[in-house]
């Protein structure tokens, strides 16, 4: 790959140029070039964005609230742990139940108390969807002890009477609040329903948890055999076809390592719908999921099943964890995006790609990617088990450990130039947060809803338990281009990075009920006229290592001499945020970091 540097110079003049051309374009009313360049890579097709991220890498870990991890937030006790002080000038204004005077005086039966850098491994918390519900006792948020909470368990893990409403502060999840002190962190994000991983996740690349139908467990995961009646655990109200709604953790029926690699017996779930990942290999985007432990211990011979037990992880207590959870890869659940035998790529060149792996991969495969600087458009990362933040197996610090390792790497890389990351939970574990909000859309399954959900009269064709938003979750915006130090008060969802996707890639919306169509994107959290322009590299223990600007720029995201001419806003409005970043073209220009350069420039300067 070119990487640009100091000798670059003439180039960046171009690139200056073109930027300034590029504002009065905008200023005539028409789109400045970036706005319509493509991600070359030596990929075959074309591909353009809305906006200079050409890259958005989406770390989808698991089970925290908002208070669990940032109820302080940014005061930390700094009585043990790695010490954290806030910057000065961080806002005054967000929205934690300590600035809400809930740490000292609460209206459960117990106060949030602060969770050690000892106390680590905890009682995994109850998160299901009807729990979850009551704990919030339509809006009081008065009930976690009694519904969510989970004081003992077995295995050495520490629990205590409330544990639910406890939390962690910036000397255990250092990453985090060193993040969120130089990028954006959200205190208005929702799970976009209430319940568990299952929904979470396909909420995340759908916006729609309603279409499952149960397939027996025991037959092919190429082709499965739908159960002779709908499995109530698998499908919530279903129709008449069978066909009902996720609002548990079922594993998906496309998947040789589902059920315990078969051996369990239970249904499996397979969705019907389209989902991101056919939307981008409609465009010829590439993409992926990067999942550890993917890659299965024992391989498909052509038989039977893959099988993935027995590749372990060690997490910080000592305990061996699979690395693989079925249910936590939710294109698994789709027969278009589903690699049932965990096939590995034929090689590098394939990762993003259509081919044998159908865009599903080992996560190693995503830093041999970030190594090689030839990065999919569209990435999603799921950590092994024991690295995903997940109470009962994970922990803070493995998850930090995982956070920092990742990040580093991408800032360390010439594509960090125009590459955004999203933090994001796939539902709050049961973990208490303060912040109720009333739900947008409603459910009437008497069996499964309380009466908040019941009341609300938006019920998106009419499928039923859908209710939400469900609990407030972390999440944080990383990027050259993110606002520094900032708190996104709007209200979003999970839902919200997929449409953040459909936008800036051109792709349309997921159609049918789908939550996409109203959920707000992430434009919000970016400033395309003011880049950041910083590399922030973090020590293991989530201190800050560095911070400094960034000195390599990708420039093959982008087509060298792009003319600059009026085109056409799609009639889906996918370029309305272009109001917003018009003159980050400028900015680019400013930066140097040529993203109009010449390909003739681009080999003189590797030359250099």
């Amino acid at each position: 790959m070119a990487v640009l540097s100091g000798g670059a110079r003439r180039g960046r003049r171009v690139a200056a140029l073109v930027g300034a051309g590029a504002m009065i374009a905008v200023s005539a009313g028409m789109t400045p070039a970036w706005a319509g360049v493509t991600a070359s890579h030596g990929h075959v097709g074309r591909t353009s964005t809305v906006t200079p991220i050409k890259h958005i890498v989406v770390i989808y870990d698991e089970n925290v609230s908002f208070d669990h991890y940032f109820g302080t937030y940014p005061k930390a006790a700094n009585t043990d742990g790695t010490p954290f002080t806030a910057a000065k000038n961080t806002p005054k204004k967000i929205n934690t139940e300590a600035a809400a005077g809930l740490v000292t005086s609460n209206p459960n039966l117990y106060t949030p108390k602060r969770l050690s850098s000892s106390e680590l491994l905890t009682c995994d918390q109850n998160h299901n969807y009807t729990p979850e519900q009551k704990a919030y006792d339509g809006g009081k948020a008065d009930l976690f002890v009694q519904n969510t909470s989970k004081d003992t368990c077995s295995g050495g893990l520490y629990g205590a009477p409330g544990l639910a409403m406890d939390y962690y502060d910036g000397n255990t999840v250092t990453a985090m609040w060193n993040y969120a002190q130089n990028y954006t962190l959200s205190d208005n994000s929702f799970d976009a329903t209430y319940g568990p991983s299952s929904p979470g996740a396909l909420n995340l690349i759908s916006g729609d948890t309603f279409g499952v139908t149960s397939m027996t467990g025991t037959g092919s995961t190429t082709n499965p055999t739908p159960t002779a009646t709908p499995d109530p655990y698998t499908v919530q109200s279903p129709n008449a076809q069978g066909v009902g709604t996720v609002n548990s953790d079922p594993d998906p029926a496309y998947d040789d390592c589902a059920d315990n690699d078969h051996t369990s017996g239970s249904a499996l779930a397979s969705m019907s719908g389209k989902n991101i990942g056919d939307l981008l290999n409609e465009k010829d985007v590439t993409w992926g999921w990067f999942q550890g432990g993917f890659t299965p211990s024992t391989p498909y011979t052509g038989t039977g099943y893959a099988k993935c037990a027995g590749n372990t992880n060690t997490n910080i207590g000592g305990v061996a964890v699979e690395g693989y959870s079925a249910h936590h890869d939710p294109f698994q659940f789709y027969k278009s995006t589903s690699n049932p035998h965990h096939t590995a790529p034929a090689s590098l060149a394939e990762v993003g790609h259509n081919g044998q792996a159908n865009h599903q991969y080992d996560l190693s495969y995503f830093y041999q990617a970030v190594s090689a600087n030839d990065l999919p458009a569209v990435s999603f990362l799921k950590a092994a088990e024991y690295q995903d933040g997940h109470a009962g197996y994970s922990d803070p610090i493995d998850e930090q450990n995982f956070l920092v390792k990742t990040i580093n790497a991408l800032q360390e890389s010439p594509e960090w130039s125009s590459t955004a990351v999203v933090i994001a939970y796939d539902d709050s574990d049961g973990w208490y947060d303060h912040v109720y909000h009333a739900p947008t859309n409603g459910s009437d399954d008497k069996a499964e809803d309380q009466a908040a959900c019941q009341a609300t009269t938006t019920v998106l064709d009419s499928d039923e338990d859908r209710c939400g938003p469900g609990p407030r979750l972390p999440m944080l915006v990383i990027s050259p281009y993110a606002k520094t130090n900032y708190i996104d008060d709007r209200f979003t969802t999970q839902t919200s990075v997929l449409k953040f996707i459909e936008s800036n890639w051109r792709t349309g919306r997921i159609g049918g009920a789908s939550f996409d169509a109203s959920a707000e994107s992430l434009f919000q959290d970016f400033d395309f006229q003011h880049p950041n322009n910083k590399q922030v590299l973090l020590n293991s223990n989530g201190s800050v290592a560095s911070v400094k600007p960034i000195t390599q720029f990708d420039n093959q995201d982008t087509v060298a001499d792009l003319p600059l001419k009026a085109t056409a806003a799609t009639s889906d409005g996918l370029t309305s945020p272009l109001d917003s970043v018009a003159l980050g073209a400028a900015a680019l220009a400013a930066l140097g970091t040529g993203y109009t350069v010449s390909r003739r420039n681009r080999r003189r300067a590797a030359a250099a």
